[in-house]
């Protein structure tokens, strides 16, 4: 967009200031909602419609299942427009959008057209709605461990109306033998000041639990927090110790209701509760603690008021339609094992709220009891570089049955990769070929560990071994923990915590929604090219795939962020610390980032300026 010279906006090679406004004003009232942006995805201009959606289009909720400004950077990027239909964000309306090509400012934009497929204009959605929920998913737990005994899946859904939208939660806090903490709650109150009062109760949660996890030291805990909070008084909760060894779950409740077993015979009950006053609201009630024994191939289901709202005056019809959906999920084959568990929460939240009409929020937590753990990893054999693939196959294969994201995997597998390349090529330097073995396993808080050890003599690298011999600096970057012994041949222990994400995994493509980040090999050197939002999951994908392009940072890269649209704080921290490792190696990361773009200016106002050259 351009300016007249009495400062108001026409498009370009538009009609002069008289033509201008006459077609500001049909724009401004147009029932579509029209976004004119900048090459950076900046909104330089909307109308009152789309300002309804909300004033930048990142505020928009995805359609078809695809977020605008990963589209629009699309669109700039190669001058194609292209054309969406389907739903706007979850259960919203059908919309039909278009994104083309724009000059705006002398340089390259786009102009987005929403069309409702209604003539309702009651039936968009307010932009509160899209906020409350943003707030409230992003102080829920962003990932939840993985326990080689169980499955956990949570989900939450937000109420169909923003008045009752907001509160409710969950959350499970390992506290080390194989014990974790699982809790679902509902504060009192909607929108963002409820999604505020969870998020300290979770803090609250989490504090008292990891001084003392027993059920009465952590409810007595929260009635004295909820006491001198006004907001957080009334909330209920439900909180369990479940011993992931040996199934025995120690429980209380505050005014919550009673969680579901369901059997791996396909029964369901109602766990006995005493009722008891929500937090707060009645000092000195008591801690009456439950115990249960979840037995092998049985799963909890944990889940807040929300999940029996809708169901009229009777309720037993409301426990009827959560026996019933959990029922058909958790009775399908397979449905505990680490690749799908993740989204057992997710279906049984969908089947027992409908998209439309519901009332009230739906968390839900499920924590199956596995039947059989994963088996360690035990392979032995020569220390010859034709052995590499083999392990990666087989490794690979073995990583998968535990549900890691990609990305966690990507990292290991490098990381147990360079430690056999390096048994293959020093450990027998000058004789024969001998053994090399390689073990992994879970224990029981989910800590992966996997070793390599041959009988070889150890190297220490040259104090400057150039590209080679820096193996060790390569594994510290990509896992947890490292360690070396050299007393018996040589032992090189790698740590991962694992974990996975509450919903939705990255995809095996390196793809998250809205976020796409791709190594190109293609030049002299590797360009990791990162496309649309890079929130905090896009900044994990970021920093696994530099790491890995870079050979935990030995090797020179580049990094293009051209076509990025959001650049969090989480992404510029990732680029800091790949700055770092890099002036460590003597050299310098490029990036390449659009001269005026929002990007550029996030990395220059970081400091970052002096640390990589920007181009």
């Amino acid at each position: 967009m351009s300016t007249d010279h009495a400062g108001q906006p026409h498009p370009p090679d538009g009609p002069g200031p008289d033509g201008a406004a006459v077609l500001l004003a049909a724009m401004e009232g147009a029932s579509a909602a029209i976004y004119c942006l900048a090459g950076s995805g900046r909104t330089v201009w909307a109308n009152a419609r789309a300002r309804r959606l909300g004033g930048e289009l990142d505020q928009v909720p995805p359609v078809a299942g695809r977020l605008l400004p990963a589209v629009v950077a699309a669109v700039t990027r190669t001058g194609r427009a292209e054309t969406l239909s389907g739903p706007l964000g979850e259960g919203g309306p059908s919309v039909t959008v278009v994104v083309r090509a724009l000059p705006v400012g002398g340089g390259t934009g786009a102009m987005a057209i929403i069309e409702h497929d209604a003539d309702d204009a009651a039936a968009w959605p307010a932009p509160g709605a899209h906020a409350v929920e943003a707030a409230q998913s992003s102080l829920l737990p962003p990932f939840l461990p993985m326990l080689p005994d169980l499955a956990l899946a949570g989900s939450y859904h937000q109420a169909t109306s923003i008045r009752a939208a907001g509160g409710d939660w969950y959350d499970a806090v390992p506290l080390g033998d194989g014990k974790l903490a699982l809790v679902v709650g509902d504060a009192v109150g909607h929108g963002v000041p409820a999604a505020g009062a969870m998020s300290r109760l979770r803090g609250a949660m989490r504090s008292t639990a990891l001084r003392d996890p027993a059920p009465p030291a952590v409810l007595a805990g929260l009635d004295a927090f909820a006491t001198l909070m006004d907001d957080v008084e009334g909330a209920s909760v439900f909180y369990g110790v479940l011993d992931s060894a040996s199934g025995v779950l120690s429980y209380t409740t505050a005014g919550h209701p009673a969680p579901l077993v369901v059997g791996a015979d396909g029964s369901a009950s109602f766990l006995p509760v005493t009722p008891r006053p929500p937090l707060g609201s009645l000092p000195d009630s008591g801690t009456p603690v439950h115990e249960f024994v979840l037995e092998q191939g049985s799963t909890l289901v944990l889940f807040s008021n929300g999940a029996l709202a809708g169901a009229g005056s009777d309720w037993s019809d409301a426990f009827d339609r959560l026996i019933a959906a959990s029922r058909q999920v958790l009775g399908r084959p397979g449905a505990g094992d680490p690749a799908t568990a993740s989204a057992l929460a997710v279906e049984i939240a969908e089947l027992v709220r409908p998209p439309q009409d519901w009332p009230d929020d739906v968390a839900v937590l499920v924590a199956h009891r596995r039947v059989a753990s994963l088996q360690p990893f035990q392979l032995d054999l020569s220390a010859v570089p034709a052995s590499l693939p083999g392990i990666r196959r087989r490794l690979g294969a073995w990583l998968g049955g535990l549900g890691m994201s990609e990305n966690d995997r990507v990292g290991v597998m490098a990381a147990v990769g360079e430690a056999c390349a390096n048994a293959a090529e020093h450990a027998y330097r000058g004789s024969e070929p001998g053994p090399m073995s390689v073990r992994a396993r879970v224990d029981p808080d989910g800590v992966l560990t996997v070793s390599v050890h041959d009988d070889g003599t150890w190297r220490p690298p040259d104090r400057d071994p150039g590209d080679r011999g820096r193996g060790l600096l390569i594994m510290r970057q990509l896992v947890d923990g490292v360690s070396l012994d050299d007393r018996d041949g040589t032992t090189v222990t790698l740590t991962v915590r694992l974990r996975h994400t509450s919903e939705d995994e990255p995809s095996p493509g390196g793809s998250t929604e809205g976020t796409t980040v791709v190594v190109d090999r293609s030049g002299d050197r590797p360009v990791v090219r990162a496309e649309g939002a890079v929130d905090e999951a896009g900044a994990d994908q970021l920093r696994i795939r530099l790491l890995e392009a870079s050979r935990g940072g030995t090797a020179r890269v580049e990094l293009d962020l051209e076509a990025v649209t959001l650049f969090s704080s989480a992404a510029v921290r990732v680029v800091l610390a790949m700055a770092r490792i890099a002036r460590d190696e003597r050299w310098r990361l490029v990036v390449h980032a659009t001269e005026r773009g929002v990007t550029r200016h996030v990395l220059e106002v970081s400091g970052l300026g002096g640390l990589v050259d920007l181009r």
